[in-house]
C-alpha cells in the first residue's frame, strides 16, 4: 500500500490545535512537509515543534485568519509564488458559536460562511493550478457528522458545514481527474477543547455537570467512548495518500458508529 507522502507539501488550516493539528501530525509521519495555518503565531510556533521531521522535512507556518478570506488567499498565493505547488489542502475552521437556529444573528451566520465556505473556495482556487500541473492533489474538508444528521443546538454549524459538503461534492465532480480528489471527513464526538466547550455550555443550560453530558453522549455511541484526535487524523491523512486515489467526493464519518444514517 502506497501511503508515502515524501516530497508532498500540505497546508493545514486550523493547524495549531485540535483536529487540524492531529491531522498535521499524521501527515508529517507519512513524510509530508507541513505548513500550519491559524491566527495565533505563538500557538503555531509550539505546534510546528510537535511535527515529525524524520523524513528531513522543514515544516513551517502561516499566520492568517479564515474569517478574512481575501487576505488569507493573498498570503497563500505569496507562499506558492515563492515556493511552488502545495499538493494537499486541509480546509478546517473553528466551530461557530452554539445555539438554536431561531436565535441566531444573521451576522454570525455570515461570519461562519466566510470562515468555512468562502475561505475554502478561495484557497482551493489558488492551489488547484499547481495540483493540476504536478498531477496530484488532495483537498480534505474537516466538517461534522451534522452533514448527515443535524445536531440540536448547533444551528450555525449545521448550516455552514452542509454548505461545505455540497460545495466539495460539486468540486469533486468538476476536477476529479488528473490525480485530484476532494473529500469530507466528519468527526463525531472527539476529545478536543471544542468538545469541552460544548459540553460545558450544554451543562449550564441544563443545570447539570459537564460529566453528566459526556456520560449521556458516550452511552449513545456504539464504541462507548469518545474519539481520540489521532484516530481522526489518521483517516484524514490516509485520504491524502496515493493509496486513496480512487476515493473522491465522499463524506466519511469518524464517529464510533454514532451517526444513525448510512
Amino acid at each position: 500500500m502506497d501511503i508515502n507522502l515524501i516530497n508532498k507539501t500540505a497546508l493545514v488550516c486550523g493547524g495549531s490545535q485540535g483536529l487540524g493539528l492531529a491531522t498535521a501530525k499524521e501527515l508529517a509521519l507519512l513524510g509530508a512537509t507541513v505548513i500550519l495555518a491559524s491566527r495565533t503565531e505563538e500557538k503555531l510556533i509550539k505546534a510546528v515543534k510537535l511535527l515529525s521531521n524524520a523524513s528531513g522535512q522543514q515544516h513551517s507556518y502561516l499566520v492568517m485568519d479564515l474569517s478574512v478570506p481575501a487576505t488569507a488567499k493573498i498570503i497563500v498565493e505569496n507562499w506558492v509564488q515563492k515556493n511552488g505547488p502545495i499538493h494537499i489542502l486541509i480546509n478546517n475552521a473553528g466551530g461557530p458559536p452554539a445555539g438554536p437556529m431561531i436565535d441566531t444573528d444573521a451576522a454570525e451566520l455570515e461570519k461562519a460562511f466566510l470562515s468555512h465556505v468562502i475561505s475554502s473556495h478561495l484557497l482551493t482556487q489558488v492551489l488547484i493550478p499547481g495540483m493540476q500541473q504536478v498531477g496530484y492533489g488532495r483537498i480534505i474538508n474537516i466538517v461534522s457528522t451534522s452533514v448527515k444528521q443535524p445536531i440540536n443546538g448547533l444551528g450555525i454549524s449545521n448550516t455552514v458545514r452542509a454548505a461545505v459538503a455540497n460545495w466539495a461534492k460539486t468540486l469533486a465532480n468538476e476536477i476529479g481527474h488528473g490525480g485530484i480528489t476532494v473529500n469530507n471527513v466528519l468527526p463525531g464526538y472527539t476529545s478536543t477543547d471544542r468538545l469541552k466547550y460544548l459540553f460545558s455550555k450544554q451543562a449550564a443550560q441544563q443545570n447539570v455537570q459537564p460529566e453528566d453530558i459526556e456520560k449521556n453522549i458516550i452511552n449513545a455511541i456504539p464504541a462507548k467512548r469518545l474519539g481520540r484526535p489521532e484516530e481522526f487524523g489518521a483517516v484524514a491523512a490516509f485520504l491524502c495518500t496515493p493509496a486513496a486515489g480512487y476515493i473522491n467526493g465522499v463524506n466519511i464519518p469518524v464517529d464510533g458508529g454514532r451517526t444513525a444514517g448510512l
